[in-house]
């Protein structure tokens, strides 16, 4: 398939995990890309690793929660291309603690990228997202169920799917969709992070019916589809792409 040839589209945390996959993904169907990262060197690794034609990839070093970062990344893909035919809000950080572990710097940093870095690069992007457009944020299964060491972090991903609601209703006078997607277990680099051992994989694994770990390719093909007019009357909904991990027990743990 090729639904995004000619368009282009903005990925924030584009160097790896999902961002990557959904970079990846992307430019297969067609799409000039622009992705951003905090780190110019993962940048620079992520665009050798896409392996794309020079001018359908353009990477900018952008950290989502500041205001003059996210006005250069306008900048430059307006220099670029002109336009964006959709966004997929993807950057994202997790500090996972119990809530009496939790400082008010970490509170800050969650916050700051996950929510409020989510709403500025969307307001930011509006001016350059062409009507019939679409906004894909990258929320999280937390946001169904609890997590006890993830308060601030599911909270913030609360706040990003109602902002695909919100948005969504905003929006619509101009025919720009905006959903969301809640991720699972998904094999990335900051799920290694937050999952250290062997054992607390394998505790992940066994809550999910599907029986395995989800893919960053797999969010990528729910983010493609939701950004292209395969989707085109879904506005303001969230896609849960976990396994089975939120709506459904393993007939393994039944008892």
């Amino acid at each position: 398939m090729k639904r995004f040839t000619n368009k282009t589209v903005l990925i924030t945390g584009g160097t790896s995990g999902m961002g990557f996959a959904t970079a990846q993904r992307l430019l297969d169907e067609g799409a000039y890309v622009v992705i951003t990262g905090r780190d110019r060197t993962r940048l620079d690794a992520a665009v050798a690793r896409l392996g794309a034609a020079p001018e359908r990839i353009l990477a900018v070093r952008a950290d989502v929660a500041s205001q003059a970062d996210l006005d250069h990344l306008m900048r430059r893909t307006e220099t670029w291309r002109g336009h964006l035919d959709a966004v997929f809000a993807n950057a994202g950080v997790g500090v996972f603690k119990p809530a009496a572990e939790i400082t008010e710097a970490d509170f800050d940093h969650v916050v700051d990228v996950n929510f409020k870095g989510v709403f500025f690069t969307v307001h930011k992007a509006l001016p350059l997202l062409r009507d019939g457009g679409a906004v894909v944020i990258n929320a999280s299964w937390t946001l169904h169920r609890g997590l006890s060491v993830a308060s601030v972090y599911s909270a913030s991903k609360a706040a990003v799917h109602n902002l695909a609601r919100t948005l969504g209703a905003d929006l619509a006078p101009r025919g720009i969709r905006v959903n969301s997607v809640s991720p699972g277990y998904i094999d990335t680099e900051m799920y290694r992070k937050a999952t250290p051992t062997p054992d607390a994989e394998a505790r992940n694994v066994a809550e999910v019916p599907l029986g395995s770990l989800g893919h960053p390719g797999d969010v990528a093909a729910a983010v493609a589809f939701l950004a292209s007019d395969d989707a085109a009357y879904i506005t303001g909904q969230d896609l849960v792409i976990d396994g089975g991990l939120v709506g459904s027990v393993p007939a393994a743990i039944q008892g």
